[in-house]
């Protein structure tokens, strides 16, 4: 038999069985229990190729190819369910940046601080820092990847200002702790090693920090701030 058969064959069996025990059950016969008289021993010599009605699957094979499956699915799922950006037809540059950016905010190996100018739904001008990775977090994407509705800044997020109103929030986060009394403006500091990211444009952005303006179509100004996490062990 190819591998590959014999592969597909325990992969059949697995799939349409629960347990190990079930299988067993299904290559016994009445005649079998009948002259065994103990279905324990009747599966036993199922399981030794002793008897049965079908292919013989060891039962290491049996759990091994189950619990693959198994963990391919829930990696197939859980794919699904974090990149919400997949499958989407994303014009704009700056859905693209936030969906390149997706897997490694989630996964925590980078962390996007998203500035965003734009008007609100009242025409007022608004302006404000995002932790990315924090709002994937909280939030359903989805809306934002296939154009439903806009991301725009929070008095929740990191800083949020109304230019009409002049009212100023900021708050800290799970990744990021907010220095607000910073004579050169706000400054973030990244909990997970510590390191200060600067977002006055005429400074360097920090260490392990880039950043990065977007030409986009849906706001009036877009910069994105990565940071590489460098965890102090």
């Amino acid at each position: 038999m190819d591998p590959d058969d014999g592969v597909g064959a325990v992969d059949n069996i697995v799939t349409q069985f629960s347990t190990y025990e079930d299988f067993l059950d299904s290559q016994i016969t009445t005649v079998d229990l009948y002259y065994l008289e103990d279905e324990s021993l009747a599966r036993q010599l199922v399981e030794l190729g002793y008897r049965g009605t079908g292919e013989v699957v060891k039962r290491e094979d049996f759990e091994a190819r189950k619990a693959a499956i198994e963990i391919a699915r829930l990696a197939e799922r859980t794919q699904k369910k974090t990149l919400r950006s997949a499958g989407k037809d994303l014009q704009d540059n700056f859905l693209k940046a936030l969906a390149v950016r997706e897997e490694d905010n989630s996964n925590g190996r980078v962390s996007t601080v998203i500035f965003i100018r734009d008007k609100n739904s009242h025409g007022q001008e608004i302006s404000g820092y995002i932790d990315y990775a924090h709002r994937l977090k909280i939030e359903d994407f989805e809306v934002y990847f296939s154009g439903k509705r806009r991301l725009l800044p929070k008095p929740t997020d990191l800083s949020f200002y109304n230019w009409d109103s002049h009212i100023a929030v900021w708050n800290s986060t799970p990744n990021y702790q907010v220095i607000a009394d910073n004579p050169e403006g706000l400054l973030f500091k990244y909990k997970r090693d510590r390191k200060i990211l600067n977002v006055d444009p005429k400074s360097s952005p920090g260490d392990n920090s880039t950043r990065t303006p977007i030409q986009t179509e849906l706001y009036i100004q877009v910069v994105l701030f990565d940071h590489i996490s460098r965890r102090k062990t």
